[in-house]
């Protein structure tokens, strides 16, 4: 069972549909109809102590960041410089200055991308990546590779949706300059073994940047046992506010990149002609900081603690093997992959005859949410051989309750359309 945390942060023992009741979204329906939301791999919805957090923020502390000396805000200051450092705590950093906060995992990832690669990397040397990545973790290494004249090579995925590093000619060789990958695939579920993958790529040097933005909230995430350079991630997907994530880096890793954005806050001195940049981690924080959403990031973190990652692990886990067995069921469904493969929280599949896209507007009608589309990885539908999928992802508020709802959307999809 989970522990549900209430708005006053009280605890207590409780089923998923108890720890449901922590969020508004999901038990207020304007159509009386219950909502069984199974598209937490796009964004999770908020509990009540995140949505109080931010507006705590803006009622009691609400001032300029690293501004002013008067009272509020160095308030403010020191609210969200907590808030930086109990998110580092999450992840496990050895200290809140290699925490950057960013707009999300997307701009994190760019940060690396233009910020640390444009200027390490050089004419014929190689970025990898995997065939499963998002845009997110394709295209800003496709520009820079375009730009510098390097070459992006990518790690094909098996046919049960493992990836197949080992047989990456060249991976780990002098002229690999980064790798950059997923920790879980945001359309197969598939856990990569990034740990392997670091220790092999130390062993020669080679930077490795992790998006974990579809693992974070799911198993816990320590980057100094998992031994990555760079890990990005976004609080939208971990139960936490829209427009706000985070990019961890090594500290010698800060030092070597150059500012994405430039303007206020982020220098030490300025004159009319030159400028010179201030310490890590506030050099790539330009502008004000968003100290709401950092109240709200922090808050998501405080919320998954008080539950236990260890906990969440175990529940997710488990209900996510119980959809794969019910899914599996189904006459005319096909899972991807259809071989046996160890998933996150995230199950995507086909129905015979049926688009994705017809089934998620029925399930969508009968208040089952889902997505359907390729899920920003066209590389890897066009690998597939496949146009789109229907996609499932689980969050801790979701119950079999859920799985029975999407089973009777599938039914009534497959009637229609036989």
């Amino acid at each position: 069972m989970l522990t549900a945390v209430t708005g006053s942060g009280t605890d207590r023992r409780a089923s998923p549909e108890n720890c449901k009741a922590d969020f508004p979204l999901l038990t207020e329906s304007e159509s009386g109809r219950a909502l069984h939301y199974l598209d937490n791999a796009a964004t999770t919805h908020k509990p009540e102590s995140v949505i109080a957090a931010i507006g705590d923020c803006y009622r009691r502390f609400n001032a300029p960041v690293h501004r002013g000396l008067y009272p509020l805000a160095e308030e403010a200051t020191r609210r969200y410089e907590q808030a930086r450092e109990m998110v580092s705590r999450f992840i496990g950093s050895p200290s809140p200055r290699q925490l950057v906060f960013t707009r999300s995992a997307t701009e994190a990832i760019n940060m690396v991308a233009h910020g640390w690669a444009r200027t390490h990397l050089a004419p014929g040397e190689r970025i990898w990546v995997t065939r499963m990545e998002h845009h997110a973790n394709l295209l800003p290494w496709q520009q820079v590779c375009r730009e510098i004249g390097a070459e992006l090579r990518m790690i094909e995925v098996r046919e049960d949706g493992t990836l197949d590093w080992q047989a990456a000619d060249g991976l780990f060789d002098r002229r690999t300059r980064l790798i950059a990958l997923c920790q879980v695939s945001n359309v197969l579920g598939t856990e990569n073994p990034v740990q392997a993958i670091c220790e092999h790529a130390a062993s020669t040097d080679i930077p490795v940047l992790v998006d974990a933005a579809q693992s974070v909230a799911h198993g816990g995430v320590d980057v100094e046992k998992m031994g990555c350079d760079f890990l990005a991630f976004s609080a939208h997907k971990m139960y936490g506010p829209t427009g706000i994530g985070a990019l961890y880096a090594k500290t010698g890793r800060l030092q070597e990149m150059q500012p994405l954005l430039v303007g206020g806050g982020m220098v030490d001195r300025v004159t009319a002609s030159t400028a010179s940049w201030t310490t890590v981690p506030e050099r790539f924080e330009a502008g004000s900081p968003n100290l709401a959403d950092a109240t709200g990031f922090a808050a998501a973190v405080d919320y998954l603690g008080r539950i236990g990652m260890r906990e969440v692990h175990r529940y997710l886990a488990g209900l996510t093997g119980q959809m794969l067995d019910a899914l599996a069921q189904v006459p005319g469904l096909r899972l991807i992959p259809a071989a046996s493969s160890r998933r996150s929280g995230i199950v995507s599949f086909i129905v015979d005859g049926v688009h994705p896209h017809d089934v998620a507007q029925i399930a969508g009608e009968q208040g089952v949410a889902l997505r359907a589309g390729h899920h920003c990885c066209q590389p890897l539908m066009q690998h597939l051989d496949l146009a789109a999928t229907v996609r499932a992802s689980l969050a801790i508020y979701n119950s079999t309750a859920d799985i029975d709802a999407l089973l009777r959307a599938i039914d009534s999809a497959r009637r229609l359309f036989a």
